[in-house]
């Protein structure tokens, strides 16, 4: 193992690799910057450009901006008010207050440091535990991946926020999705209405880029044209913290990144979850939890420590089992099966150099956010001040273009067009977008695991149960989609209203 981290390191500190972990992390941290973008918009924006680089290269670069977003995402919620992502709002409750009161530059020093504390110490866990999870499931058979995707599945309903029969509904359509296009084993096309572009099935790319990207976009096209940050004297000065805040963020940060590497570790919780638990956790041990909303300190070291860390971890099941734990890893889960690398146990022992290739790239990525955050805060400010009716037809251009470039199919924008219009429905009906996604990339896995399985019986479902840790797994299944289910039935039964005097 040791061999194979030190080869994983040279590959990640070689010239090429630093040249678009760089890149990557600094498309990240303006994404992140820039309110309603969105990493997955510029994760999948980005993808068309990594199909002519070696996959390792492509997979840090892609990684790079996706956690380089996390990083930009506070900088708007501290000096705007508006969060770029969902994570970014709990920094935003004290940020801002921050900013308001001449502290903007400590706020931003503070979210950097913490951020690179939580996601350093994530990566060394990260290193630890996903190859000792890697080399379990080596010995789960056909039957038990099926049952644990589900599992992660149900996870991802239960756990992500909203109401839970939306959650199931859209990993579903996810799930139905994925069904289209010619079958391997039978070679009968599904669901292609006689649409050569679809024998094929769909491509992970238009669906991403109309759910997330353009639904995003259509969704803030309505914002005003730019804002003021509240920036105040930003000096390097006024960004240092004194001792005594040097002692305050300790705790909280080191709480933080606790719980953000393990709920992060999860299927289906992502770093959304660990941020508000993080948040709650040290407002409720606090002495005095008043100062909470009105610029804590604390309220910004710990969810940001959380957030950062959360992102790490939750390569842990990607990378070990080849299970999503949310939409971003999703979509690089299926980044590298375009790519042709098959994620799983078997990642780690077939391709060591690409997977410790990618986990040096992560210390080194951090190293880059670090450097570059605290000197460019003054870039970061000015580009916030960019008009929204330059920046949205720029964007819907490159995403036409990016789309377009793999194919080279106009089907392809009129489906990211299409699904554009979908996911902006969506977002007004509090259908999420994210379980679909997951449907979607984890449908076709498990039709070919459960067919696998069956065949492997002769066609007995007994061997769903056979095994001890199938009965594990089927068990924490049926537990998950009964509590669901009843969460769901709870909310559509009428609640009884007290009565009053007596009557």
């Amino acid at each position: 193992m040791y061999s194979d981290i030190l080869l994983g390191f040279e590959r990640a500190l070689s010239m090429d690799a630093l040249l678009f972990c760089f890149i990557g992390v600094t498309v990240g941290t303006f994404v992140g910057v820039l309110p309603g973008v969105g990493a997955l918009a510029a994760v999948s924006l980005c993808l068309p450009l990594t199909y002519y680089l070696d996959p390792t290269i492509a997979m840090i670069m892609l990684a790079g901006i996706f956690y380089g977003a996390q990083y930009g995402s506070s900088t708007a919620s501290i000096l705007l008010n508006v969060p770029g992502t969902v994570t970014a709002a709990v920094t935003a409750l004290d940020g801002y207050p921050m900013a308001q009161q001449g502290r903007a530059g400590l706020a931003l020093f503070v979210t950097t440091i913490c951020s690179f504390v939580g996601g350093t110490i994530a990566i060394v866990l990260m290193m630890g535990f996903t190859p000792v999870i890697a080399s379990a499931a080596l010995s789960f058979s056909s039957a038990e991946y099926f049952l644990i995707m589900a599992l992660g599945l149900a996870l991802a309903s239960t756990i992500s926020t909203g109401s839970q029969f939306k959650s199931l509904a859209m990993v579903a359509l996810g799930l139905t999705l994925g069904l289209v296009g010619t079958d391997l084993n039978s070679g009968v096309s599904r669901f292609t209405f006689g649409r050569i572009e679809l024998y094929d099935g769909i491509s992970l790319v238009p669906i991403a880029m109309g759910l997330f990207g353009v639904a995003e976009i259509l969704n803030s096209i309505g914002g005003s044209g730019s804002r003021t940050p509240q920036t105040g004297k930003i000096s390097f000065r006024s960004m240092m913290p004194t001792r005594a805040e040097w002692r305050t963020i300790v705790k909280p940060t080191l709480r933080g990144t606790a719980i953000g590497t393990v709920i992060g570790a999860l299927p289906g919780s992502g770093a959304t979850v660990a941020t508000f638990m993080a948040y709650a956790v040290e407002k409720r041990q606090s002495k005095t939890p008043e100062r909470f909303g009105k610029g804590a300190i604390e309220g910004i070291a710990a969810p940001e420590a959380a957030n950062n860390s959360a992102v790490q971890a939750a390569f842990i099941p990607t990378l070990s089992l080849g299970i999503p734990g949310d939409a971003l890893m999703a979509f690089l889960l299926g980044a590298m099966m375009i790519h042709g690398i098959v994620p799983g146990p078997r990642f780690l022992t077939d391709q060591p150099e690409m997977f410790w290739g990618l986990v040096g790239s992560f210390w080194v990525g951090n190293v880059l956010l670090l450097v570059l955050n605290i000197p460019l805060i003054g870039v970061w400010i000015k580009m916030l001040s960019i008009p929204y009716n330059i920046l949205f037809p720029a964007m819907l251009f490159f995403i036409c273009i990016g789309v377009y470039s793999i194919d080279y199919q106009v089907f392809d924008i009129a489906l990211v067009v299409g699904f554009g219009l979908i996911g902006l429905v969506m977002n007004h009906l509090g259908y999420p977008p994210a379980p679909l996604l997951l449907g979607f990339i984890l449908g076709p896995m498990m039709e070919e695991h459960f067919k696998r399985a069956l065949l492997m019986s002769r066609g007995s479902f007994s061997i769903f149960w056979e095994r001890p840790i199938s009965v594990v797994l089927l068990l924490l299944l049926l537990a998950l989609v009964l509590m669901s289910l009843r969460t769901a039935l709870m909310a559509l039964l009428p609640t009884s209203k007290p009565k009053k005097d007596g009557k």
